[in-house]
Parts: structure tokens; sequence; C-alpha cells
């Protein structure tokens, strides 16, 4: 599998990164046994980015990735993140930063982390991500646990301003560059290209509306959105085409993203998210799906506090 640069950082990540938010149940309950062997498939068949939080099943995510990457954390990039800690939890002052990523890094069996990110910064106060958690978590870099430093949100516009006012090494945007929605080209590729910051683009089935699994209760995605999405999975049932290995290779088509995060925690998953690098997406059918999701393109959820939000009311 080809790799491509993450910004300045010098590392090279497997286009396609393994999103590990499934083993914690957050889609529905896995195996451990299960999740083992979906993780060392995907080292086997070259994926090297693996992307996790104890957000994700509550901590439960992290130690199961840590179990099944015993014996090969030397053939993986490893990222996770601090800040957020439940749906309504975040703490992203100095001393938690410092405290999660001993206990990140106890959960995944390891000494170190290649990224280490601040989650979901469109739930914190933007000051105290530049002067506070930014500068916590260099410390952290400065100490050997973490390779390099990013923020992740579903708000583009604090990330490009932080990004800009601070300087970090990464971002990391889920739900905003996929069939649905592309306003990720908009409001923050020019400037983290311009800075050479690596861009991780997640989500690119929409949080799994563009899969045939089944939609999870959370989901915040309005009903324009999601009959939009359904447009999508019939109009590529009706070619022949598996929904999300479509929805996977556009998102892989990106010039500048490193690396498109799909959640994953079966063989089945990974192999058929493996299935849309062999994918080639025609004009027409381009065509089509725009025509599809036209009337909900670009619709986004609320998320965060009001004044984190890319638009305002």
């Amino acid at each position: 599998m080809q790799r491509k640069a993450l910004g300045a950082t010098g590392l090279q990540l497997s286009p396609l990164g393994f999103g590990a938010s499934p083993l914690g149940n957050e889609f529905g309950p896995v195996t451990d046994a299960e999740s083992i062997r979906a993780v060392h498939e995907a080292i086997e068949r070259g994926i090297n980015f693996f992307d996790v939080s104890p957000y994700y099943g509550r901590t439960v995510a992290e130690e199961r990735l840590g179990r099944a990457l015993e014996g090969k954390r030397d053939k993986i990039i490893l990222a996770t993140k601090c800040g957020r800690y439940d749906a309504a939890q975040f703490d992203f002052s100095a001393e938690r930063v410092r405290s999660s990523i001993d206990e990140s890094l106890r959960r995944l069996r390891t000494d170190y982390v290649d990224l280490y990110q601040a989650h979901d910064i469109e739930f914190g106060d933007e000051r105290q991500i530049e002067e506070e958690t930014i500068p916590a978590l260099r410390e952290i870099q400065k100490s050997g646990k973490a390779r390099f430093i990013g923020i992740t949100s579903y708000q583009l516009g604090m990330m490009a301003r932080i990004a800009q006012a601070v300087g970090v090494d990464t971002v990391l945007s889920y739900c905003r560059f996929n069939l649905l929605v592309r306003d990720m080209n908009d409001l923050l590729t020019p400037i983290v290209e311009k800075e050479n910051i690596g861009l991780i683009n997640a989500s690119p089935l929409h949080m799994g509306l563009l899969s045939e699994a089944a939609i999870p209760a959370w989901h915040p995605a309005p009903p324009s959105v999601r009959d939009a999405a359904a447009r999508v999975r019939e109009l590529c049932r009706e070619r022949n085409l598996n929904p999300a290995q479509v929805g996977l290779r556009y998102c892989l088509d990106h010039p500048y993203v490193a690396t498109t995060l799909v959640g994953m925690a079966s063989l089945e998953q990974v192999r058929t998210n493996l299935g849309a690098l062999d994918l080639r997406l025609d004009e027409n059918l381009l065509k089509d799906l725009d025509r599809t999701v036209e009337p909900a393109k670009n619709v986004i959820w609320p998320s965060g506090r009001p004044e984190n939000a890319d638009y305002k009311d």
C-alpha cells in the first residue's frame, strides 16, 4: 500500500486509516477476539495508522487496541486523544492533559504515541485551548511521550484559527469531507496546506450513514441528511456498487489529506474498506451522486459551544 506524507511531521501514513471507535462498541457490540482479528488483518494488509480515544467506549477501545497491538506496536503509527471523556464530560486543562496521556499509555501498553490530539475542541474555550491545552501538549511532546500533537473538531473554523495562532502538527476533521458534505475544502484545507500542517479526514461514511450498517441511536444527522444518504445507498445498489466503498473511494481521492479514517471492528469491515483502494469512480457516477445529494449538500448539525460554530444564526 502506498504512503502519504502527514504535513511536515515526516510520518508516512497509509491512505486508509483504522478508526478504532467501533472497538469501543460505539456502533454495536464487538468481541475482544473479533477486534483483535480486525486489527491484525489491517496491519497485515498494509494499514499503518490507528486512531483511538479514551472517549470511545469510555476507555474500552484503548484497552482493546492495546491488547491487539502487543508485539506489533513497531509496525504502526498510533494516535490517541485527550479532553473528551464522555458525552458531556470535557476537560482541556493542562493538568488533565498531562494525566490523560499516562492513562492512555497504560491502556495502550506502550510508552509513547506518535500523535496526541485534543479531542472535539469545539466543546472547549478557544482561548484555553490556545493558552493552556496546546502548551501542555507541547510539553508532553518534549517529554517523548508523544512524537507530534494535533487537534480534532467538527468545527473547521476554530481549528483553522488555532492552527494559525499557535501552530499544531496535525488537524483531524470529521464528517466535513465526503459525498454529503464538502466544506472542509473551503474552510480548512487551504489554510493547513499553506502551513504544511498534516490533515486527517475522518468519518468518510458520515458516521455510518453511507454504509449498510444500522444507524446508531445517537447519530446527530437531521432527517434531510439521512434521506440523502439513503438515496446514495440506493443509487449505488442500482449500479451494483457497495455504497461504503464508493463513499470511501471518493474521500481517498483527496489530494492533500494524508489518511482517511474509517471505523473498523471486524474482518469483513477491514476487507470491504480495503476494496475501496481498487475502485475507480467514473464521472457519470459522480455527477449522479452530486445530483442525488444536492438537496442536503453541506447540511451540518450543531456541535460544541455556540460561539465556536462555523455557521452562526
